[in-house]
């Protein structure tokens, strides 16, 4: 794919959580107000999965999640991208004080295309990040596809909703055979709603 200024007309993937009510309602509403927005400049929706509760990860950390996933077409480089989804989050009270605290809106970028970014290197530093330091420490940089999209019920459940089939471009595996390798206490975890 190419990366420079051109416009180019991109598949991605996208994952929304909240677990706090916004200005927009509860966190159903919040997440369902979201995906409105994400409609617009730039951004055309394909797929929207299902909303699925979850529990808040890391445990303890805030109420149970509301999750859902998009498919997308856009036309946005990724940092682009990756900042519309920013002002967004924005938009709805976001604030990124305590990581992986309870928010009204969180929206992860978890692939383009088949890119990774910013190389396989650091992709793989940050995939095989232990948990005790993924609490600690945030890229600074856009990582592509998401380096912990494999570990992840809460993302990997709704997206065999709308891409069971995309494969991870540095494992080689489906989204519906990433969830498949998840412990069956995970994917029982999530609840359909």
């Amino acid at each position: 794919m190419v990366l420079s200024g051109e416009n180019v007309d991109s598949f991605g993937l996208l994952a929304l959580g909240s677990n706090m009510s916004s200005e927009f309602g509860t966190p159903n509403e919040t997440i369902a107000r979201a995906i409105m927005q994400l409609n617009s400049n730039g951004i055309q929706l394909r797929a929207v999965s299902r909303f699925y509760k979850t529990p808040c990860f890391p445990a303890g950390a805030g109420p149970d999640y509301i999750n859902a996933a998009l498919a997308i077409r856009t036309n946005l480089m990724p940092e682009t991208l990756l900042d519309r989804l920013h002002t967004i989050e924005l938009s709805f009270g976001r604030e990124r004080i305590i990581r992986w605290g309870a928010r009204p809106v969180d929206i992860d970028l978890i692939s383009l295309d088949n890119i990774v970014l910013p190389n396989l290197e650091t992709h793989a530093l940050w995939r095989n990040l232990p948990l005790e330091k993924q609490k600690e420490l945030a890229p600074d940089q856009l990582i592509l596809p998401h380096p912990r999209l494999q570990d992840r019920a809460f993302v990997l459940g709704p997206l065999r909703d709308i891409a069971m089939t995309s494969r991870h471009p540095i494992l080689g595996l489906t989204v519906g055979e990433m969830f498949a390798q998840l412990p069956q206490t995970a994917q029982d975890e999530l609840k359909p709603l």
